[in-house]
């Protein structure tokens, strides 16, 4: 079951009002620096594995 609009707009407004407007870019940018991180960790990892065999 998918999320109507109006449930993604409900939830758009409470999260601005949680997090205020100025910190959502911020928000967006360390999730997105975590995110490439992750992967970056996650591809030496799996080149360190096929090293060691």
């Amino acid at each position: 079951m998918r999320p109507g609009l109006w449930q993604l707009a409900i939830v758009l407004v409470i999260f601005v009002v949680l997090f205020g407007a100025k910190k959502i870019p911020e928000l967006a940018r360390s999730i997105g620096k975590a995110k490439g991180e992750f992967k970056k960790g996650l591809k030496e990892g799996e080149s360190s594995d096929e090293k060691s065999e």
